[in-house]
C-alpha cells in the first residue's frame, strides 16, 4: 500500500504556472524528502480493513493528511521555532532556500491539502466530515496548539499532567485524525469511531515518547534529523529520565498491544505497527 500512496503523490502534487526561479521544486522537497508515510498509512489501512472498495477513492484524504503533516514539520523546523538544518536526512526548507520560502511553503501546504481532499471522487457530505475533522485535529485547538505551548514553555519545566496535554495535541492529535479519517470514509459506527480515535491519541503520546528517547540516544544520521535537540524542551526523557522513559514506554506498548485486539479488522496491522517500531 505504500507503493501504491506513493505513486498517487507523485503524480497529484499540485503545481503552478509563474516565473518563480524555484517555487514548484520547493513545494515538491519535503514530500519527495520520503518519510514514513506514517498517517496516511493509518488511514489507508482502516478504509482497507472494512470498505476496501474504496480504498483508491481514499487517496487524495490520505494525501491530504500527508500535506498537512509536511507543512507542519517544515514550520516546526524554523529558525523561530527549533532551527533544523535536516530533515528526513534532507536540508529543510530555509536552509535550501530561505525562510520566507519556508514559511509560504508551508502556508500553501496546509491550504492546498484542503482542496485535494475536496477533489476527493467520494461523496459530498463525507468529505465535508473529513474537512472537519483534519481542520479540527490540525488547527487552534489540536497540533496548532500544542505546537504554541511548546514553544512558549521552553525552559520552564512543565508536570506530568501538562506534558501529556501539550504532546496529546501537537503529535497524537493527527494521528488520531488518519484513524477518524479513515472511519469516516469507511463509513464505521460512531462507538467503533470513538474506540479508533482514542486508540489513536494514546499511539501518537507513543510515539512522542519514542521520539524522545530517540532524540536523547541517536545520531542525527540514525535519526534522519538533528538530534539532542530538546534540552530546553518538555520532553518525556527530560522530566522521567532516559530509563523512566524507557519504562513509560514499555508499559504503553503493553497496553496498546492488548487494546489492539480489541479491533478484530485492524488487531493484527496495530500489532506490527506496535512490534516494529517499538522494541
Amino acid at each position: 500500500m505504500l507503493e501504491e500512496f506513493e505513486k498517487f503523490l507523485q503524480t497529484h502534487i499540485l503545481k503552478v504556472q509563474s516565473f518563480h526561479p524555484f517555487y514548484n521544486e520547493a513545494y515538491e522537497k519535503m514530500l519527495n524528502a520520503g518519510g514514513k508515510r506514517f498517517r496516511p498509512l493509518l488511514l489507508l489501512n482502516v478504509v482497507k480493513a472494512y470498505s476496501p472498495l474504496l480504498l483508491n477513492a481514499s487517496m487524495n484524504a490520505a494525501l491530504a493528511l500527508e500535506m498537512v503533516h509536511t507543512y507542519s514539520l517544515i514550520h516546526d523546523d524554523l529558525p523561530c521555532m527549533d532551527n533544523a538544518a535536516f530533515r528526513r536526512q534532507t536540508p529543510t526548507l530555509h536552509v535550501t532556500y530561505d525562510e520566507a520560502t519556508a514559511v509560504l511553503i508551508g502556508d500553501a501546504l496546509n491550504t492546498d491539502a484542503f482542496l485535494v481532499l475536496m477533489h476527493s471522487p467520494i461523496d459530498a457530505k463525507t468529505k465535508v466530515r473529513l474537512c472537519e475533522i483534519l481542520s479540527f485535529n490540525a488547527g487552534s485547538g489540536g497540533m496548532v496548539l500544542g505546537q504554541a505551548i511548546d514553544c512558549h514553555f521552553e525552559n520552564q519545566p512543565l508536570d506530568e499532567t501538562k506534558l501529556e496535554f501539550l504532546h496529546t495535541h501537537k503529535t497524537a492529535r493527527l494521528i488520531a485524525a488518519a484513524l477518524q479519517m479513515g472511519s469516516a470514509i469507511a463509513g464505521l459506527s460512531n462507538e467503533l469511531e470513538e474506540r479508533l480515535y482514542a486508540f489513536g491519541l494514546e499511539l501518537g503520546l507513543l510515539f512522542q515518547i519514542q521520539d524522545d528517547i530517540i532524540d536523547a540516544v541517536k545520531s542525527k544520521e540514525e535519526a534522519g534529523k538533528p538530534t539532542k535537540n530538546d534540552t530546553n524542551k518538555n520532553s518525556f526523557v527530560n522530566l522521567l529520565g532516559l530509563t523512566g522513559a524507557i519504562n513509560r514506554r514499555n508499559a504503553k506498548v503493553k497496553e496498546l498491544k492488548a487494546k489492539a485486539e480489541t479491533f478484530e479488522a485492524l488487531g493484527s496491522y496495530f500489532q506490527k505497527i506496535l512490534d516494529t517500531n517499538f522494541k
